[in-house]
């Protein structure tokens, strides 16, 4: 739809004829003669029809030129739909093991035993569709952490890197401290005011160059929140040669500095011993760290004024040259 961003400027429209109006009499009277002057009109063979014509034309173009100046003055723009902005919400970034550890089959999807990994691309698919209006970045890890997705507002990225993450694509091994020093980094580089850090992870630090503790510190100075969760069941059935017997599969799960990691940032540590309690904890994330509802809107504006101003000048070309013939 049109709108004028100026619309006070439509008061110029009568300023010509209030200037005629303020003139002397005899000023209006001298003008009045000039205007009535079609000698330039008159040929031999004219009649009185195209004279009066060519009178009334010579009338309207400084009209029509007086209309398109304060047309373009009004700065007349065309308003677009509206485009809503993402709401500003805070940086989270994901951390994912993808160790060899993550492929312990030692939980449930749908009635079937599928291994850690796939609940947790299950699990974070609801999670990331419900971070609207934060910054979501991915960090995969094992051996080695990698960036996987920087900080974006394009969720459904997020979401695709997620579940293309394949088992020991960082290594096998586990390296914790690591992961927290990429992600300080990172939103350390493009500052916010709430930065949140989710880690999960099935293990204890077996590789890297940082320790997880010195790394946390360093997040805690930086104004990282870490939630840490240690992921695994307590109880797992494996077939043995005298039948089956029974193993705790995380006995490699350091709980102790999951927590710690977490209190020196003023996180939480959770535990998810099955694909409930993993998805409660996600959960229970949302409601420690809301999004943001209230969202912008912007409606997009083209500007017309350049459309006015060209008709003017046209017109003034015509004005010039009919007024420019008649001094010849």
């Amino acid at each position: 739809m049109p709108e004028l961003l100026w619309p006070y400027a439509l008061a110029l429209l009568p300023l010509p004829l209030i200037f005629r109006w303020l003139l002397p009499a005899r000023t209006r009277q001298q003008a009045a003669l000039k205007v009535a002057d079609t000698g330039f009109w008159q040929t031999g063979t004219e009649n009185h029809a195209t004279v009066t014509s060519r009178s009334t034309l010579g009338a309207l173009l400084p009209t029509l030129l007086w209309l398109c100046l304060v047309a373009a003055l009004t700065r007349p723009v065309w308003i677009g739909e509206p485009v809503r902005l993402p709401a500003e919400g805070r940086d989270l970034m994901l951390a994912v093991d993808i160790s060899g550890s993550m492929d312990t089959a030692d939980m449930e999807l749908n009635g079937r035993p599928v291994n850690r990994l796939e609940i947790v691309k299950h699990v974070l698919n609801d999670f990331i569709s419900r971070r609207e209006g934060d910054r979501l970045g991915l960090i995969l890890f094992g051996s080695n952490a990698y960036l996987q997705t920087p900080l974006t507002f394009d969720r459904e990225t997020v979401r695709t890197f997620m579940n293309e993450a394949a088992l020991g694509l960082a290594g096998k091994q586990t390296a914790i401290g690591d992961a927290i020093a990429l992600a300080a980094k990172r939103m350390r580089d493009t500052p916010a005011e709430s930065q949140v850090l989710v880690l999960l992870t099935d293990g204890e630090n077996t590789a890297g160059t940082i320790d997880p503790i010195r790394a946390a510190e360093l997040a805690a100075e930086t104004g990282i929140r870490i939630y840490t969760i240690g992921m695994g069941a307590d109880r797992m059935e494996v077939p043995s040669f005298f039948g089956s017997r029974t193993i705790n599969p995380s006995r490699e799960l350091d709980e102790e500095s999951l927590q710690t990691i977490a209190d020196l940032t003023a996180g939480r540590f959770y535990r998810a011993r099955d694909t409930s309690e993993l998805s409660q904890i996600y959960g229970l994330i949302d409601q420690l760290e809301p999004t943001e509802r209230e969202q912008k809107v912007y409606r997009p504006q083209t500007s017309l004024f350049h459309w006015p101003l060209l008709a003017a000048l046209l017109i003034s070309f015509v004005i010039a040259f009919v007024y420019g013939g008649r001094r010849r």
